[in-house]
């Protein structure tokens, strides 16, 4: 009698377990209280018949998981997963004609706007081909995702496929919504003859080099000749509410009717260039101060603190100092203006959440870290067994030359040995050469407080820059605190070329 009375409580729990999950939310997750937005995105996975962290993924990259109370984006987009309607792009009317939920609704709805997001995803999977075998591999939804973007171009759309898969392999912690750091092989498919606008190798700004080279539309500037045309005295910091690849898409569209000189990426301060600083970016809503300044975008949104980054910090003021050096223009606050202070303005950005004071700092050249250590593969701080080679082939390498091995199922990883002078938070980086031919989904091990970390990074494309992982709590002491390890599923060959790590 006992034993009927345990077995019947167990199937009605897992009849309610049941239900629950069928209504999108896990019985775990309700018991405790979650918030809806993990529901959202799993009731909305089930139902498309899309990667749950896929989806996810993709959401992170347009908006960090925000949906902005409901406001567009300068690309007109709206909520977390960024459906856009503007007059080319047409993803929010194409998302109500497949849930039939009316576009008021996905606009300002979250789980509306997500499970629209997942129907047009899956929308373009179908477009594709993809039967439900396929459908299981999330590699093999990577052109769905670059259509997704709704893109300028070939090497756009890889640009903003490549920031979602990124996301897949740093794993994703954010507004209770959790993506574990995962081995994922990016099938581009026709996007792989692309230009790879990450690569150094690719084409370089004539006015920065450090920066990309990508032309905005010459129907969203004004060709001059400055400085003789027009002095430069001053440097505009904007804020793109929007991502980055969706930014730079946007200023190739001639219906934007707005352009700024260069765009700052959030995650890694990669930055591209997009009209010529002789040229008229159309960017302060002021023509005397367009004709005056240099504009910098930067990737995120004004009411989301977390795209503010040290990373696109240094970069950005690194591309402030040189362009003040350049045409003489002091590096102070009257001359370095945010878009809000354009007399006139009507933006807000670049908003509260921008910290001025750490700006100011790395352009004045008083933002130097308290400690920094950097280990090449050709530092004594660095062991590999004799079954990792050594290689001298790309130009990307960090120094004289770089390590590589095959992928195998056994623990062989390569390490490198940091003196941590105290416990606390660091910064770790990563820099390897990129090309076709190596991994797909290499292993970096981050020896953390709390236990081995892992993150998964696509070498064949990023390279031959620094490359954030994250920030990582590390105990105190010299030991080996970062690998790459060669036990991964991805293909190609396995780099190890240097660190560095950084408290913050």
């Amino acid at each position: 009698m006992i034993l009927r009375f345990a077995r019947l409580t167990a199937l009605v729990a897992s009849a309610l377990a049941a239900l629950v999950v069928l209504a999108g939310q896990p019985a775990t997750a309700a018991a405790a209280g979650e918030t809806p937005l993990p529901a959202a995105f799993a009731r909305a996975a089930a139902d498309r018949d899309v990667p749950r962290e896929l989806l996810v993924a993709l959401a992170y990259a347009e908006t960090h998981l925000d949906a902005h109370e409901g406001k567009p984006s300068a690309s007109g987009g709206y909520g977390v997963m960024h459906l856009v309607s503007n007059p080319t792009t047409h993803a929010l009317e194409k998302a109500a004609e497949l849930t039939g939920l009316s576009a008021e609704k996905l606009r300002t709805d979250t789980a509306a706007n997500i499970m629209g997001g997942a129907a047009v995803l899956r929308a373009h999977a179908d477009e594709l081909g993809l039967d439900e075998a396929a459908r299981k591999d999330m590699g093999r939804w990577y052109q769905a995702v670059a259509r997704y973007g709704n893109a300028s171009s070939p090497e756009i759309a890889r640009l903003y496929a490549d920031a979602v898969y990124e996301q897949l392999g740093l794993g994703i912690d954010a507004r209770g919504v959790r993506v574990a750091p995962q081995e994922v092989t990016a099938d581009r498919g026709d996007y792989a003859n692309a230009r790879d606008l990450s690569a150094r190798a690719s084409l370089l700004s004539a006015d920065y080099p450090p920066a990309n080279w990508v032309a905005a539309s010459s129907s969203n500037y004004t060709a001059s000749s400055r400085p003789s045309s027009y002095a430069i005295d001053r440097v505009v910091i904007h804020v793109t509410q929007g991502s980055y690849a969706g930014s730079i898409s946007w200023f190739q569209n001639p219906s934007a009717q707005v352009s700024a000189h260069y765009v700052v990426k959030s995650s890694n301060g990669e930055i591209t260039q997009m009209v010529r600083e002789k040229d008229i970016a159309w960017h302060a809503g002021n023509w005397t101060y367009n004709t005056r300044s240099i504009g910098i975008e930067h990737e995120g949104y004004i009411s989301d603190a977390s795209w503010f980054t040290d990373a696109m910090y240094r970069a950005s003021a690194a591309l402030t100092r040189a362009i003040c050096d350049k045409y003489g223009i002091p590096k102070d606050r009257s001359h370095i203006i945010g878009h809000n202070e354009v007399p006139g303005a009507t933006h807000t950005d670049p908003g509260s959440y921008w910290n001025w004071n750490t700006y100011m700092n790395y352009v004045t050249g008083g933002g130097t870290p308290s400690w920094s250590a950097t280990i090449d593969n050709t530092s004594a701080q660095f062991t590999a067994s004799s079954n990792w080679g050594t290689s001298s082939y790309s130009g990307q390498r960090y120094g004289a030359d770089y390590r590589f091995a095959n992928p195998v199922a056994a623990s062989d990883p390569a390490w490198y040995q940091v003196a941590v002078p105290s416990a606390g938070t660091y910064r770790v980086e990563v820099w390897y050469p990129a090309d076709a031919g190596y991994n797909s989904s290499a292993p970096y091990i981050v020896a953390a407080s709390g236990g081995n970390q892992t993150v998964f990074v696509d070498q064949r494309s990023g390279g031959g820059t620094w490359r954030s992982l994250g920030t990582f709590s590390l105990n105190a002491g010299t030991y080996n605190a970062v690998g790459v390890s060669r036990w991964t599923s991805g293909t190609g060959y396995v780099i190890a070329d240097a660190v560095r790590v950084t408290r913050v």
